[in-house]
């Protein structure tokens, strides 16, 4: 009896062998992109290397850094790569060890400032923060410094950077350039300017008319004014901040060479493409933007250092608590 629940337990752990492998040989991507983008990615992916199977995980950014962190505290973590919403929390994975180098060839398509220098973790789109307004509205702004002027009191909306990330990105941007700093979000608040929620409320205030101009990303209003929403949104001539849904393999990644291979997929050319039809700007330059963007010339960016982000994020966030009583 004994003999036969040993030749019994034999067995089944030699079944469970080839199990264990092929869990694996899966590809695992932990991703805050939207459920449809996602699976588009995915299968886009899959029609390159149909070989590799490929789980994702898809979460907000927030809740889904929770749940990873949790897992590698753990030891419990399966995620091969990511593909999250900005490159601060990025920064923050790669200082405390989390990530691997990896020096796509694609990178050469690639500004300088649209990657970590290493290859910690690459841009994969560009996500802009510009000006909506409504069609009705009396003024056309064209710059962030027109927002603080006496015409438009009380009559702008805005993301709250305790609430949005990207927001917060844009606060850093913005009170990192010498000539709008922290003088400039106090105009703001001196101006009656409405900082709240998300971007979806802004889109909400401006095309209903509530606020007839407002702060948001771009694909939001443009998507939006495309199917008929009575708004327009201008690129900043001072320059916008981003957001860039950076990639990224993590340092223990199980499938290396197919986490590569992900990598460079989603910064090849054909990749790319994927985020134009999308509805995304493109960060390489080998892909020209959407419908109902301006040519990629004729938009200006910002600076943005994510180390520096990190750094002062609980900072910002308590300074501009101070200015907008949040």
């Amino acid at each position: 009896m004994l003999k036969k629940s040993l030749l019994t337990c034999v067995g089944i752990a030699g079944l469970s062998l080839p199990l264990l492998a092929q869990a694996d040989d899966k590809l695992v991507l932990y991703t805050s992109q939207p459920n449809t983008d996602a699976q588009a990615t995915v299968d886009a992916f899959n029609a390159a290397y149909p070989e590799i199977e490929v789980e994702w995980v898809r979460d907000g950014t927030t809740k889904l850094m929770a749940r990873l962190r949790a897992e590698l505290q753990s030891g419990a973590s399966r995620a091969d790569l990511l593909l999250i919403a900005d490159s601060v929390t990025m920064e923050s994975l790669k200082q405390d060890g989390y990530l691997q180098p990896y020096l796509s060839d694609q990178r050469e398509h690639y500004d300088a400032s649209l990657y970590e220098p290493q290859g910690y973790y690459y841009s994969t789109k560009l996500i802009t923060t510009g000006i909506v307004r409504h069609q009705r509205a009396a003024e056309a702004p064209q710059s962030w410094a027109d927002l603080a002027g006496t015409e438009y009191k009380g009559q702008v909306a805005m993301p709250s950077p305790l609430y949005s990330g990207a927001a917060l990105i844009h606060l850093a941007t913005l009170t990192s350039n010498p000539d709008l700093g922290w003088d400039y979000y106090q105009s703001l608040a001196d101006n009656e300017t409405q900082a709240q929620g998300g971007n979806g409320g802004v889109l909400k205030a401006v095309a209903s008319g509530n606020k007839p101009y407002g702060v948001i990303v771009d694909f939001l209003a443009i998507r939006e004014a495309a199917k008929g929403s009575p708004i327009e949104f201008a690129f900043p001539t001072e320059g916008g901040s981003m957001v860039t849904e950076p990639v990224a393999i993590m340092k223990d990644a199980k499938n290396l060479d197919a986490a590569q291979k992900f990598v460079d997929f989603v910064l090849s050319e054909k990749g790319q493409q994927l985020v134009r039809s999308q509805g995304y700007l493109p960060a390489s330059d080998q892909v020209e933007p959407p419908e109902g963007f301006p040519a990629r010339s004729e938009i200006k960016l910002m600076p943005f250092d994510a180390a520096d982000a990190l750094e002062n994020a609980e900072a910002n966030k308590a300074r501009f608590s101070e200015i907008f009583g949040g």
